[in-house]
């Protein structure tokens, strides 16, 4: 039972407790001090703390956590340097959709209160303004009582689709002040998260006219998994239609072994499209045209023939920084509706149902199907190239992994390993993998938090993680042990920055400068970091460095029975080959 206010940060954590947040990650900070001993004391462990070592981590744990469970868990940042130690993790939570309460302190700003120096240069005149071009919503109410509304709308505003990360700054005298009465929160806790946005019923009608008349209809997909009711729509719409769907893994919006994914036969498939239905997608012109790689000047070219009709479906225009050019180049379209696919795919589905009658659609999902299979064969053969290769390739790695976890209700985090693990693995649903990972400096943070959302139950939570990555933030390890999160690390360790390697190795082409000096400034290899000895050195289990393929997968096999008997992280670290990329042999 939580305890009378005493003081104004007791009334932050009744309004945490009130809305259901579980967890706070936080690196500690003077100018919350009085919050955190509101935490501990006033509010009982409740939410749990989840101690990091650095304020991003603490932002990208809650990141994962979100993503994963769909409801945010809070996060706190020490003022100004804290908040900006913070913010590559806020600017990737608002690029991935994801709904985090990011709280932070400021020295008073009634002057005679400050301490001398530290609370003068840890104080700025709008702190929010240092993350306000990347979230949805900033505030810095001025009295205690202002924390309940003050509260309340930031978690509307960041849970209401499209969702996205806002920032809450507490002045520290406000935090450490006693109040003079009890500051009720009851009023603003009821109407905590709006009903969705349903789609104009006369778009969707001429939606369904265009849809229904289609004879080659391609669904392009990449965030409709973070609702499970609208996969399952998705799934239903697609079957009926008998459409091929491209799914970008922004989550998981469809199974990956259903004879109409055709995810990774991309380009062909939007070739012969009579109609583009376009799904929760955040970047349609990144879908809908490719790069030319072998082009010195970057050239684009459309993916779809001219004129093919485009539906476009989604809140992508509900969800723009004016700051970052994060939404693409502007794709025309034939229709464009703003909505929540959770329920304008079942409405489309009834009018197109309505308006296709019995129309057999057998011969093209034969046809679909049958790009599936060779699509799911190609990969299959492709991954027993160069099995016996020593260091191993990463569609052996990810074999090897899969062997060992196939029968687990398991789950994958962020990295997957260059998509070998979406096209060998059976990813049947948005449980599978939360969406793929949005660049270095962040994937081992966010799969402490996918781990956090499923701390306590059975299901096996799998990290395919770079080494580059776990390099920006080694201290994330101690936080997975600190607060026993279970997770299977499998190092995908090529030992350098390979992603920027290949652009290297790409502007070495067109400039005739030679090949081999792209490892230059890119490789991590001397000296070879012990990935094993600084898990050990953090509380968890390890093996490797594993050069041998024939190694690896009794190695995997051993750690995860580790996460599984003891409910504690463990770790191998394998060496991955860098690969050749065949239009550069």
């Amino acid at each position: 039972m939580t305890r009378t206010q005493r003081y104004g940060s007791d009334v932050i954590v009744d309004l945490l407790q009130a809305f259901g947040i579980e967890y706070v990650s936080l690196n500690p900070g003077a100018t919350y001090r009085g919050l955190h001993d509101s935490l501990v004391n006033h509010g009982g462990g409740r939410p749990e703390i989840i101690l990091c070592t650095h304020e991003k981590v603490a932002v990208s744990l809650a990141h994962g956590y979100a993503k994963t469970t769909g409801r945010p868990m809070g996060t706190i940042v020490h003022d100004v340097v804290g908040l900006l130690h913070s913010s590559m993790g806020i600017y990737y939570a608002h690029l991935d959709r994801v709904p985090v309460i990011v709280m932070g302190g400021t020295g008073p700003l009634d002057r005679r209160r400050r301490r001398p120096a530290i609370d003068w240069i840890h104080t700025a005149q709008v702190q929010g303004e240092a993350v306000r071009d990347y979230t949805k919503w900033d505030d810095q109410p001025a009295t205690a009582a202002d924390f309940p509304a003050s509260f309340a709308r930031a978690y509307r505003i960041a849970t209401t689709e499209p969702a996205g990360p806002v920032y809450l700054c507490y002045d520290a005298g406000l935090q450490e002040e006693e109040l003079a009465a009890p500051v009720p929160i009851d009023d603003v806790v009821g109407g905590a998260r709006p009903a969705p946005v349903q789609a104009d019923p006369r778009a969707l009608a001429r939606a369904a006219d265009l849809v229904a008349r289609a004879e080659r209809p391609v669904i392009v997909t990449e965030f409709t998994g973070r609702h499970p009711e609208a996969f399952a729509e998705l799934v239903g719409l697609a079957e009926e239609l008998a459409a091929a769907v491209v799914d970008l893994h922004g989550r998981v919006n469809f199974p990956s072994r259903h004879e109409l994914n055709v995810s990774f036969a991309q380009s062909e498939t939007l070739r012969e499209a009579d109609l583009v239905l376009a799904v929760d997608v955040g970047d349609l012109h990144r879908a809908l045209n490719e790069l030319d790689r072998d082009s010195a000047d970057r050239a684009k070219r459309p993916r779809i023939a001219a004129g093919t009709p485009i539906v476009d479906v989604g809140l992508s225009e509900l969800r723009m920084s004016r700051w970052a050019e994060d939404l693409g180049d502007l794709q025309p379209v034939t229709l464009s509706i703003v909505a929540d696919t959770r329920l304008a795919l079942p409405e489309l589905r009834k009018l197109v149902r309505e308006r296709a009658g019995g129309r057999d659609r057998s011969a093209r999902r034969r046809e679909v199907a049958a790009r599936h299979a060779e699509m799911v064969a190609a990969a299959e053969r492709e991954a027993r190239a160069d099995w016996g290769a020593s260091p191993m390739t990463a569609p052996r790695l990810a074999s090897e992994i899969w062997s060992v976890i196939r029968k687990d209700d398991w789950v994958l985090t962020a990295n997957t390993l260059e998509d070998w693990t979406l096209r060998l693995w059976d990813v049947d649903g948005p449980k599978r993998h939360p969406g793929r990972s949005f660049g270095t400096a962040t994937q081992i943070a966010v799969s402490l938090g996918v781990g956090l959302a499923y701390r306590g139950t059975d299901t096996l939570v799998v990290d395919v993680q770079p080494d580059g990555d776990l390099m920006y933030d080694p201290g994330a390890l101690w936080t997975a042990a600190s607060s026993r999160i279970p997770l299977l690390a499998v190092m995908y360790n090529n030992r350098a920055y390979y992603n920027d390697f290949e652009h290297q190795i790409r502007v070495a082409r067109h400039r005739g400068t030679p090949v081999e000096n792209a490892r230059v400034g890119q490789e991590i290899d001397d000296p070879a970091p012990d990935f094993a000895a600084m898990a050990r050195s953090m509380g968890w289990y390890a093996e490797g460095p594993i050069t041998d393929p024939d190694q690896a997968g009794p190695a995997i096999a051993r750690a995860a029975e580790h996460v599984r008997e003891k409910r504690m992280p463990a770790l191998v670290d394998t060496i991955v080959r860098r690969r050749t990329p065949s239009r550069f042999r």
